[in-house]
């Protein structure tokens, strides 16, 4: 099993605020590699609204024990997810997942107008 990987969101502020995490959400990071400020950038995203920040990417910003956008960038394609653990009034902490499972479930018409 490979260890736990923390990062950190920040810059929620100019989206929705903190309060739009809760623990156990699922949440988007995908590379933003042509972001002016951050060759590194990582933004995070919630479904249905989208962006809602960045993870942190300098030490001033990183907590102790979480990772910064660039020592996880190069471990995923464009895309990854984590799961939202905590949040504080300054930071959200995001743990990382190695692999995400989706349940779908198809329905067939007639098996819908039976349910209604």
């Amino acid at each position: 099993m490979a260890a736990e990987r923390y990062v950190a969101v920040v810059g929620f502020g100019q989206f929705y605020g903190r309060k739009i995490f809760k623990p156990e959400q699922i949440v988007k990071l995908v590379k933003e590699p042509d972001n002016p400020f951050d060759d590194e950038a990582i933004r995070v995203e919630l479904e249905p609204v989208g962006k809602v920040g960045y993870v942190a990417n300098s030490p001033a910003t990183v907590p102790r024990g979480c990772h910064s956008a660039g020592r996880i960038y190069d471990t995923f394609e464009q895309h990854c997810y984590g799961i939202v653990r905590f949040v504080t009034k300054e930071t959200v902490i995001v743990e990382l997942l190695d692999k995400i499972r989706l349940q779908i479930v198809l329905l067939e018409t007639c098996d819908l107008q039976q349910l209604s």
